[in-house]
This record gives structure tokens, sequence and C-alpha cells, in this order.
């Protein structure tokens, strides 16, 4: 994450350094720039699995069989023709008119441009539905331009696969380049950790899914790389649907699911206005539905949203004006509405709707007697990359176990995150794992539970406990710590650097090992060898009412609790765990601190009086 936002800042400022240098304006410049990062990523996936599929390929007279565009089709992966591959792009020769290069048509080609167009129209040959979608502008750049451009997006970070990747620089770019597209009404993107909580939880195998609000596509990313990794293909087993307004964001998904071999239907523009239409008549008919739908959205015609139906529970509140004030319950309406009698959702949502009143409560109040809500989990701040507000993520299941249909899991994860840096939070891949953990045991479903605590014990390779486990590292860890700072020392000028270097990756290693063991610990702690039980200030199992929760049965329901839907108010508060700081030794070393700056502020403060006098000030 963090290398990630390290390349966006870099990657921003030597592109608008040229933009700066053109005549565009910066809507002129972002598709086509984006595009270049569209290419570049699409090479790196192709070499990873053009890796794949030369493993073991068969050889004719001691050569081996080149790779054609079936070979790419049968791994669900984008195929590029040599013209259309970032090396070959990267590499041309300066003076192109005089290169005798030819396009599709077999027209020649004379400048940088027209050979990054034709690449384009390449790739559209290739995937149905990437035709018109690519950017095919470049004529508008400069060769000298367009030719620095490929040389900074030919950047290693790149070639990290997985994730939403450029969604993210596609967000980044957008927020600098139109700020008054990227604030449109509360779009913006779903952080990667937020999405493969959703995926976890829904666990789509086979199906319809839906996103009616799918801006880059970053849910149907993850939920192929689910799909793919339990062992199946997800284009064959899947059928993606999404609509998005901005045309913008529509282009991008399209653009990001080619790149990981997906294909699907999405529909833009007017017509994919979720508020008001059904743009694939799929109300009733879907698998699965994921969204991060924007919050908030006011002024929403009442009239149109009736007759666009998708109201199980009736409509939201209708002002004079006959808007609707709020269309957060219009989307949770939605959602309910498309899933098949077996559908699962998952969604993301502003925080204020697990607990808003009026209209909203009585369609809280209707919902939650389905016996549809399944788990309610609170995010904390800072998970947004643009944003910082808190939010709830939503789960409904039609299809829910006996066993658990008339009850819903409360999980606040407000205080459980990995920190990036001082903006940005995320959960961490155990983090993930440990939440998802809790929706097992919650489901009855044990054997999960257990192969990941086997996925624990293996990767640490120990037979102790991982509290023991955990000792030991943080002993090793101050070890290390130790014997480089010995070593560093007495070591000669020349050797200094490579000594710390190795050491400050043992000290990584290390590190990563301990927070493998915190989370193993963590997780083993409160549910031992595999039994869920409610953990005061983390997770709570409540009744949908005060009749499924019945005399003998105990416990709290929903109903009690005014129908809120809100983590917080059902899981209680953890008591304060002991951090094992010693409270006065940590004063004194803030207090040694403070007077080390202070020294610092005094010292530069006379070095400026200093400067100023000699300029005569």
């Amino acid at each position: 994450m963090i290398n990630i936002r390290k390349l966006e800042s870099e990657l921003w400022e030597s592109a608008d350094l040229l933009r700066a240098g053109s005549k565009l304006t910066s809507n002129q410049y972002c598709m086509p720039v984006l595009g270049l990062i569209f290419l570049r990523y699409a090479y790196s996936r192709y070499k990873m699995v053009e890796a794949e599929i030369l493993k073991g390929r068969p050889s004719r007279g001691g050569r081996v069989m080149p790779v054609e565009a079936s070979d790419f089709a049968a791994k669900s992966a984008l195929y590029l023709p040599k013209e259309a591959q970032y090396d070959y792009l990267l590499n041309l020769p300066e003076d192109i008119s005089a290169a005798g290069l030819v396009n599709k048509d077999g027209h020649n080609m004379n400048s940088l441009g027209e050979v990054v167009n034709n690449a384009m129209q390449l790739i559209e040959d290739q995937s149905e539905q990437l035709v018109g979608v690519l950017p095919k502008s470049y004529t508008d750049f400069s060769d000298e331009i367009l030719s620095e451009l490929l040389r900074i997006f030919n950047n290693s970070a790149l070639d990290e696969v997985g994730g939403d990747i450029i969604g993210r620089i596609y967000e980044y770019f957008l927020n600098k380049f139109a700020k008054n597209i990227a604030s449109d009404d509360g779009v913006f993107f779903t952080p990667k950790s937020l999405v493969k909580m959703i995926v976890n939880i829904i666990e789509p195998t086979s199906g319809v899914l839906l996103d009616p609000a799918c801006g880059s596509g970053g849910m149907f990313i993850q939920s192929g790389d689910f799909v793919n990794a339990a062992g199946m293909n997800a284009n064959s087993t899947m059928t993606f649907y999404g609509q998005e307004k901005v045309e913008y964001n529509a282009q991008l998904c399209l653009m990001n699911m080619a790149v990981h071999g997906l294909t699907g239907v999405i529909k833009s523009g007017d017509e994919a206005n979720s508020f008001y239409h059904d743009a694939h008549n799929l109300d009733g008919c879907c698998d699965y539905v994921m969204a991060n739908p924007p919050f908030n959205v006011d002024k929403v015609k009442a009239e149109s949203c009736e007759s666009a139906k998708r109201l199980p529970f009736g409509m939201p509140g209708i002002n004079k004006n006959k808007e609707v004030g709020n269309g957060n319950y219009l989307w949770i309406s939605y959602f309910y509405s498309y899933l098949n009698e077996t559908g699962r959702a998952g969604f993301v949502m502003a925080s204020s709707a697990t607990d808003s009143q009026g209209k909203d409560k009585d369609i809280r109040e209707s919902l939650v007697k389905t016996g549809h809500v399944d788990v309610m989990i609170s995010v904390g701040n800072n998970f947004f990359y643009t944003k910082s507000l808190p939010c709830s993520l939503w789960f409904f299941d039609k299809g829910k176990t006996d066993s658990i249909k008339d009850k819903v899991l409360f999980i606040d994860a407000r205080n459980y995150y990995t920190v990036v840096d001082r903006t940005l939070n995320e959960w961490s891949e155990w983090q993930l794992k440990n939440l998802n953990a809790i929706v097992w045991l919650y489901r009855g479903e044990t054997d999960k539970y257990t192969a990941l605590l086997e996925e624990y014990r293996s990767i640490l390779g120990c037979a102790i406990s991982f509290e023991e486990s955990l000792h030991l590292l943080k002993e090793e860890l101050k070890d290390l710590q130790k014997r480089a700072k010995i070593e560093v020392e007495h070591a000669s000028r020349n050797d200094k650097k490579r000594i710390q270097a190795e050491y400050d990756k043992m000290i990584t290693d290390k590190n990563e090992e301990i927070n493998v063991a915190k989370e193993a610990n963590w997780l083993y702690d409160k549910f031992g060898d595999g039994e869920y039980k409610d953990i005061l200030g983390l997770c709570k199992v409540a009744y949908t009412t005060d009749v499924a929760k019945g005399d003998n049965k105990g416990g709290i329901s929903i109903e009690e609790k005014g129908w809120s839907l809100t983590p917080g108010a059902y899981v209680g508060v953890a008591p304060v765990e002991d951090d094992g700081v010693d409270f006065e030794e940590r004063m004194a070393e803030i207090h040694r601190e403070l007077l080390s700056l202070q020294a610092e502020s005094n010292d530069l403060m006379d070095t400026i009086s200093k400067n100023m006098k000699e300029m005569g000030l």
C-alpha cells in the first residue's frame, strides 16, 4: 500500500509536469494517461500468464511452441499482440516516420501517437467488451511527451498483481485532474480491504453477480480472484453485470476487467442511473449483489423511483418537492430486491443508516423481520482513500440456515485495523481472515476456522502455543536489533551500509512473523479451538425479534433495541487492556524527546536570525 501511494505521487508529479508543457487541458489529458497505465498493467499481467503457459510447453524440433491468443483465452487473460506490448512501444526508434511501421489497416505510421493508437485498436480487436472504450487520441501528444510518459509508467511497482491498482491510480489522477468529477455526490473509490471483506463473507462461487454502482470494477476483480483461487474459472461460473452513471468510471471498469481476463456487461450513462433504472432487468434474479453506492444522495425524484419499483418495504421519506432527501434506504431496498430466493448481498453504507429514524426506521424494521439480515460490521475512520468518514458493511442472506435464521451477527471492528500512514488505515490479510473466522463460527463452519489455525501454525512453524511463539519472536527481534547495532558500529566505513541493509531485511522479516503471531494469538485467545462466543467490545449475536428470542433463550433482540443495526449498541465496550508500558518511564522518555526538540528549535531560530542579519533584515 505504501509503495502504491509513493508510486501515485511520483507518477503524478512527472505526468503533470508534462501536461504543463502540452496544450491539452486536464480533461483531455486524463483518459489518455490512464490508457497508458492500462497498457503497462496489461503487459505486466500478460507476461505473468505467458510464463504460466510456457511451463511444460511442448516443443517441436527443439523449439518451444509459440503462445497464441487461444492460450490466453483458456486462462481468462487478455492477449496482447506484439505491437500492443509495452516493451515494444518503449523501445521504438526515435524517428517513427523512418522506421517503416504500418498500422493494422496497412497504412504507414509517422508518429508515436499513431503507433499507440494502433496498439489500442489491436487490443480492442482481442476483446469485444473493449470496443470503443480505449482512448485513441494519442496523436494530440508530441512524440517527445508521449515517449517520456511511456518511460514514466514503466515502473516495476505496477507489476504487483491483484486488487484494483488501476482503480487506485485512476482515482488519484482523477482527483488531481478534475476535482469536480472526483467529488461527485459521494462517489469515491472502494478500498481493497473493504472489497475483500465483502467478497470473503459473500463467498461467490457461481451465478449472477450485480454491482449497480460499479465504479472502476473492484468488486468484480476481487470476486474473480476469489472464484479462481477456489479452483474454478470465474468467466465460466460467474456472470458479471454492472451499472455506472459516470461514463469515465464505466470505461475504466471495462479496462480493469479486461486486464484481469474477466468479461461482463456494463451499462453507463442515464440509463444506468440505478435510482431510476434496473438496466439489466435483474430484479429478483441475482445470486450476489455487491456495491459501494454513493452515500447520502439528496434530491432523488420520488415518482421516478416508485415507477422503477424494487422497493419491497415502501418508499423512504419524501419532502414537499416530491424528492427523497436521503437515498441510502433506496439503495438498501434495491440491493435486497435484486436477490433471488437464496441470494446474498454485501455493501458499504454510511454509518448513520444503521440507526436513522422516520421512514428509514420502518423500512429497517420490515427488513429485520424478514430474517435475511446476516452480518453487520462497523468500520472505523480513515479506510477510504480520499475521505475520512466511518462506515458500515451490511450483509443479507436469503438462504440462511435454520440455526441462524432468526439471528444477526454484529461485529464492531472500529478498533481493529492496521495503520498504513497518518491518513489511511486498512485490514491486513490476517485481520481479514480473523474477521472472516468470526463469521464462519457464527455460521457453524468450524472446519474453515480449524484450517485457518493450521495455516497459522504452518507459517509460524512451531508446535508451541501462539502466545509462547509471540513471546519468543519478540525476544529474537530484540536480539537482532542488539546485534545489528553492535555490528554496524564496529564495521568499516565500506561495510556499514551493506551490513545495515542485511539487518534491516532480517528485522523486517521478523516483524512480519511477529504480526502473524499477534493475529494468531488474537484469534485463538478469543475463540480457542473453534467455538463461537460473544466477545465484549467485538462481536455479539442478537435475535431479530422478541418472539425469536423467546422466554427460554435469553440474549438480546433487535426489536428491544428499537430496530437499530448499529454494532456498538450490541457488543458493548471492551475492557481496557494493559499495554505493558511503564507510565513513569514513558513520560520520562517523552520529556527527554520534548527537550531535544526544543533545543533543535532554538538552534534553528538562532540560524534564521543570523541569516536575516546577514541579509540586512
